[in-house]
């Protein structure tokens, strides 16, 4: 059995070990598999050559954070744990630690650096207007190697502009029908005993009400595990957007923090709830639904395609995760969802993703020879032996 994104893995390795290595910008939505992603590529290269820097976790200050990456680092430091004087000193010696540093033997060490535009928010500090821009020149003219991940697409495109071709936006894909598969057999008891047709509708069940998002799979293969032989998807995500229960943490969770890395927080769940309501919708229409003019609307939702919440197609505005905005529909509201609320809003939203089972053509022959004459089913040259 292979792993999820075993595909993409190889592709992130190839450009690791290309001449001269590229640097793999990796950005997707909550939950797509990005950490796992780089955890596989350090026990591949080698906990000894490699590094996992979880930057959203201890990007405090710039002395703090430089204090953390030398300290759990597998490579010396050769005098970069000096105090550093400044913010901005601080700053360089992470960037000459990135640069000099070598795993043993001298070869290049790897850095597998996550969530990496969280170092933006160093920028307050005193001498340091332009954290991200600096430290992709460093990267890009450095020796060592690189894996750079983010939740956040729009501004990794913004971002990397005007970068140098070293860097390699790589999308990490949806999970595949194999890969959904892979996930449901080991959760799902008796799983391989089910039989083909079955198995292939159950996977179309689950990548329509996941869209394919590792974290979702997860949850209702481990759910469906718990509920038994006889669970269906539908009757897991119900269980799971019950409040508290985990995608109902987890949306809160995506929800929130890209909300709270935005601007005009009030108004953006105002557009939020109006799309939870009915979408896509143009400009003008959540304009109108918002009470707000054109113009301010059209701020409010550029901040939100920043962050990635809604995505624009046509000139018509859409969540981009569309579990969260049932999530949305379910949990934002003055009082929390009843288990029919749930268990209604859930199999609305299954019957708009996942396309409905087509009879077997044995059956559907079977119900026609049913119904038909004598006469129609001796010109199908069938005996009839009574």
């Amino acid at each position: 059995m292979t792993g999820p994104h075993t595909g993409f893995d190889r592709r992130v390795f190839g450009a690791l070990e290309a001449s001269p290595s590229r640097i793999p910008v990796i950005p997707g939505g909550c939950g797509t598999g990005r950490t796992s992603l780089l955890q596989r590529l350090r026990d591949r290269v080698g906990r000894g050559a490699a590094q996992y820097v979880d930057v959203e976790r201890c990007a405090t200050t710039p002395e703090r954070f430089l204090h953390a990456v030398i300290s759990s680092s597998p490579f010396p430091s050769h005098g970069a744990d000096r105090a550093p004087a400044s913010a901005r000193e601080a700053f360089d010696m992470l960037l000459s630690f990135f640069d000099t540093t070598r795993a043993p033997g001298g070869a290049p060490c790897t850095f597998l650096l996550d969530e990496v535009l969280e170092l933006r928010t160093f920028e307050s500090f005193p001498g340091l207007r332009h954290v991200l821009r600096d430290l992709l020149e460093a990267l890009s003219a450095s020796p060592n190697r690189f894996v750079l991940t983010t939740r956040y697409v729009a501004r990794t495109h913004r971002l990397l502009r005007d970068a140098t071709s070293r860097f390699e936006v790589m999308h990490l894909p949806s999970l595949s029908p194999a890969d959904i598969m892979d996930l449901l057999a080991p959760a799902f008891d008796g799983y391989e005993q089910t039989p083909t047709d079955d198995r292939d509708y159950l996977v179309r069940m689950v990548q329509g009400v996941t869209d394919g998002r590792t974290v979702y799979v997860r949850a209702i293969a481990d759910t469906m595990g718990q509920m038994g032989r006889g669970s269906d998807p539908i009757s897991a995500l119900t269980a799971l957007l019950a409040p508290g229960n985990v995608l109902e943490r987890w949306c809160r969770f995506c929800y929130e923090l890209r909300l709270h890395r935005a601007r005009g927080y009030g108004a953006l769940k105002a557009i939020l709830d109006i799309l939870a309501e009915e979408e896509p919708l143009t400009l003008t229409e959540i304009s109108l639904r918002l009470h707000r003019t054109p113009g301010s609307t059209k701020d409010y939702l550029s901040w939100l395609e920043d962050v990635d919440l809604v995505t624009s197609r046509q000139k018509r505005y859409s969540f981009t995760d569309p579990l969260l905005r049932l999530w949305v529909r379910l949990h934002c509201r003055p009082t929390p969802p009843t288990e029919e609320d749930v268990a209604r809003e859930v199999q609305r939203y299954a019957a708009a993703r996942v396309p409905p089972r087509e009879p077997t053509p044995a059956l559907a022959f079977a119900g026609a020879a049913i119904e038909a004459t004598p006469e129609e089913r001796k010109s199908w040259g069938i005996i009839e032996i009574d």
